[in-house]
């Protein structure tokens, strides 16, 4: 997850919208909301960049959520990364 999410992070920073998928397998469908916990966790995590374009939403057996860059999120979030090395 943390891979996942870092990736995610740099992809957002760099400007490109992101799709998050969860594939459900077999009877996993009985179980949507396990889905749907795991990408409000990665939302989470990735709230400090980003803005929700599209909530989780059931298409089949994906569940997707759409993530776009929020340019003042990231401006942050770089000046709080410069403030940390700097004071290293």
């Amino acid at each position: 997850m943390e891979f996942k999410s870092r990736h995610l992070k740099e992809f957002l920073i760099q400007g490109h919208k992101v799709k998050a998928t969860v594939i459900f397998i077999g009877r996993m469908m009985v179980h949507q909301e396990l889905g749907k916990k795991l990408l409000q966790e990665v939302m989470d995590k990735l709230t400090d960049v980003s803005k929700v374009e599209q909530p989780p939403k059931l298409e089949g057996r994906h569940m997707t959520t759409l993530l776009i860059p929020d340019k003042k999120k990231i401006e942050a979030y770089k000046r709080t990364l410069q403030q940390q090395e700097s004071e290293k």
